[in-house]
Formats: structure tokens, sequence, C-alpha cells
């Protein structure tokens, strides 16, 4: 029987433990830290995507903290998707033991391509992200179903290329991106996620991913059924495509800021699964 199963958000009903995850931990370090020593629980490395940076994962970082799991929250670049799958790499050459990577939006695509023939990577998990096969871009994969309406929000800049010339970016307008991005998230808090979003250079949209690491490593997908960049029919097919178990909540794309208990169920449910 295929192995995704779904849990809508309306009816969700998060385990007890869930309801304590609410404190800030001490800060986690790349080394296993409080693990068991003969059962070391696996670091969490997340992935932000474009128009974010690594503070959206700030609720989730404390639940799984709180849970004693050790975090990282790397920069993604967000200027191409194999210079950026690259750099992951070097983070995760720098952790010891085990590993859940998690990526949203676009960090879907990076850590596919990350984890592919890292034994260490024991879980897939997809929050509101693409989940590329070999060949696919994530400008192609969006527009695959209908639904987004990101193309009418975002302006194109330049920036300098590191060899000379030009390349371009995008950015979601300021006035724009509460109702695009995070129109769940209260209007200060995605004010704030307006002044800070990391442009993503359309490079990165449009290069086409190579080997797919959920091919051979368990995974779990979040469906944001509100989400306005992703269409969420495109999560699903993405998901079910590669056998992920699914769980579904009303929310938008930034659905890490505004559900991040869910999320934190969702990684927690990965990362006990690989133990």
């Amino acid at each position: 029987m295929h192995p995704t199963r779904r849990t809508l958000a309306l009816g969700l009903a998060l385990p007890a433990t869930l309801a304590v995850l609410v404190g800030a931990g001490p800060a986690s370090r790349p080394a296993a830290v409080g693990a068991d020593r003969h059962d070391p629980k696996p670091t969490i490395v997340l992935v932000h995507g474009a128009f974010a940076d690594a503070s959206s994962w700030s609720g989730t970082i404390r639940r799984l903290q709180h849970a004693g799991y050790p975090v990282l929250a790397p920069a993604n670049p967000l200027r191409g998707l194999a210079e950026d799958t690259a750099y992951l790499r070097s983070v995760l050459a720098a952790v010891d033991g085990p590993v859940v990577l998690v990526g949203h939006s676009y960090g879907g695509a990076v850590i596919s391509g990350a984890a592919v023939g890292d034994s260490r990577v024991k879980a897939l998990v997809y929050i509101a992200a693409f989940t590329p096969e070999r060949g696919e871009s994530a400008a192609e994969l969006a527009a695959k179903f209908p639904g987004s309406t990101l193309g009418d929000t975002v302006n194109p800049r330049s920036y300098p290329l590191p060899g000379g010339g030009t390349g371009t970016e995008l950015v979601i307008e300021r006035t724009k991106f509460h109702r695009q991005f995070a129109a769940d998230v209260p209007t200060d808090d995605a004010a704030v996620m307006a002044a800070t979003q990391r442009p993503v250079a359309t490079a990165a949209l449009e290069e086409r991913a190579g080997e797919a690491a959920w091919k051979a490593v368990p995974s779990w997908a979040l469906i944001a059924t509100a989400d306005k960049n992703i269409p969420p029919v495109a999560q699903q097919w993405m998901a079910r495509r590669a056998r992920s178990h699914v769980t579904e909540v009303d929310a938008s794309h930034a659905v890490a800021v505004s559900r991040p208990a869910v999320v934190t169920h969702v990684i927690l449910a990965a990362a006990r699964a690989t133990r």
C-alpha cells in the first residue's frame, strides 16, 4: 500500500509532547549535544528557500532544541542549484553522525541534491517544497499546475557575477509580500520578513536538477494548502511521486513561521523513524 498518510490540519491532533516544545534551548552545535551515546539523535539541518532567510526556522529550532535535537540552519546562497547544493554538502561535511535534512520551498531542491550519496542522511523532509526529479527545475514545477500568483509580485534586478557580467535576481514587492508569501503571519512580522527577504537568482530557479536523493532516502512532506507560491496540487503531486509520508495543513507558503508546531511535528516523525 502506498505509504502516504494524510492529516488534515483542521483536525490535526499533535502528540502531547508538542505542547511543551515552546521554550528556547541552548545553542546547538554540529556534534550531537545531549544525545544518547549509544543511539545518537540525528542533527536536524534546516534549509530555507527563496525570499526567506534562516530566521524563518526560529520557532521550529526552539522546539527541536527543547526536544534535545542538535540543529543547524545555514544560510542558503540562492545563487544557483549546483552552487547551493555544493555549499550545503560542505555544511554537512562538518556534521558528526546521522542527519535529517529539511528543506522549505526551493530548499527542497537543494536538499534533494545534497543528500545524494551521503549515507549519513537518514530522512528528507519537504516543507511546502519542491521535490524535483532529474532534469526538472523549480520554475518548471511551479508552472506545471495552476495556482501560483508569485509572478505577479516579483521584481527583477541585476547583481554582479563573480566572474564578470551581471545576473538577474528576483525580490517580492514589499507591499505584496504579506498577501503573497505569508498571509497567515501577523502584519508586523510579515513586514519584517519582507524587509529581510533574500533575493533568489533566476538561474537558481531555472537550473535543472541532477540525481534525486528521495529515490533512495525516506521522505516526509508537509503540504501548505493555502500556498500561493507553489500550488498545493503541485506539492501533492511531487509528494506522491516521491512516496513521501504526507501531512496537510491550512497555511501559507510561510508555514514554518505561521505553524512551527506542525512543522516540528513532521520533522520529529522523520527523526524518530531513523532511530
